[in-house]
């Protein structure tokens, strides 16, 4: 993903929520409306949710040290899931409790009663400007991925998240559009409690799926297939290398991946012609997929008769039976 097109997606999305959060308060203020109360808070925690992932994406840009050999890179990954948990609390949380304050003493909205109507369809046009904002830079790179497969699998944390948080507030003010023009209607606030507790239910979902997606991030992701196929291609596709013994990826972070693989090698006469094959298949791996910027790749002789006895895939190639090794050295392969 392009970081600077992450970055302009949770500006845009920052600059219409501090927006719409003072509107949404003010009206507030003037009719009483618990449906605007929670819209205004769930404004406020976007907001302060993309100053979260700016945060985020600052600090991963940080130098490894001793202490972190693998860089910052996950901090974008941290900062994502507390935006999940501020999102959760203070978005949905708060929502259902103002729905239930409401429904336990429930009051029309007798002043003021255009006010919310025009702060909600405004509100509604500034978000739809952010969220196609999110879209026209997730389709940068989005492919031809549905956008649930985008979601599930991006591994650059900011634009599922502005786009989750985008998708929320807009069915959220629909929410609190309906309980408002009921309300105004029929003069019964349950009708205004009804559409709050719409939008702290619709929060909290949110808040899961980013939380659980998050956490996925969090864990430690390996390589999409596709990827995987190409680094395969990548390390075959010359004589340096007779076959892969094994292989793991691993991102540090939405834009670095880690390769470590075993390699079978066929014998070389020096270590400088191994140490030059091994470089020609770092170098293709790296034209094949070009996040993969930590290359670790563990030359090994390969012995069919070894790895038929499993007790390791290297070689013995001098005799076709393989002497049992102790338990340890197995589980070391």
């Amino acid at each position: 993903m392009s970081a600077n097109g992450g970055t302009k997606a949770i500006v845009a999305a920052l600059l219409a929520n501090v927006g719409i959060a003072i509107t949404k308060f003010v009206a507030f203020l003037l009719t009483s409306s618990s449906s605007m109360l929670a819209e205004a808070v769930h404004s406020v925690a976007d907001s302060g949710n993309q100053a979260l992932l700016l945060l985020g994406g600052k600090r991963a840009k940080r130098a490894a040290t001793p202490e972190h050999p693998f860089g910052y890179g996950r901090e974008r990954y941290i900062y994502a899931f507390i935006v999940s948990i501020v999102l959760f609390s203070i978005g949905g949380l708060f929502a259902l409790y103002e729905a239930y304050h409401k429904w336990s003493d429930p009051h029309g909205i007798t002043e003021w009663q255009w006010v919310p109507i025009v702060v909600l369809v405004a509100a509604i046009i500034m978000e739809s400007f952010s969220f196609r904002t999110a879209i026209k830079e997730s389709n940068h790179v989005r492919g031809n991925q549905s956008w649930v497969h985008f979601i599930r699998r991006a591994k650059a944390p900011e634009l599922p998240v502005v786009l989750l948080e985008d998708l929320g507030a807009l069915v959220g003010l629909v929410f609190a559009l309906f309980g408002v023009t009921m309300t105004l209607i029929t003069g019964n606030g349950e009708w205004d409690a009804a559409g709050t507790a719409m939008i702290g239910v619709l929060l909290v979902v949110i808040a899961i799926v980013l939380a659980i997606e998050t956490k996925s991030l969090l864990l430690g992701e390996g390589a999409e297939a596709s990827d995987v196929a190409a680094i395969e291609r990548a390390v075959t596709d010359g004589p340096e290398v007779e076959r892969i013994i094994h292989m793991k990826t691993l991102y540090l972070g939405p834009e670095e991946l880690m390769v470590a693989a075993k390699i079978g090698v066929p014998a070389c006469e020096s270590a400088q012609d191994l140490a030059r094959g091994i470089n020609a298949v770092e170098a293709r791996i790296r034209a094949a997929v070009p996040t993969a910027r930590v290359i670790y790749l563990e030359p090994d002789i390969y012995s069919v008769a070894a790895a038929e006895a499993g007790t390791g895939t290297a070689a013995d190639t001098a005799a076709d039976t393989v002497v049992p090794q102790p338990e340890a050295e197995r589980s070391g392969g």
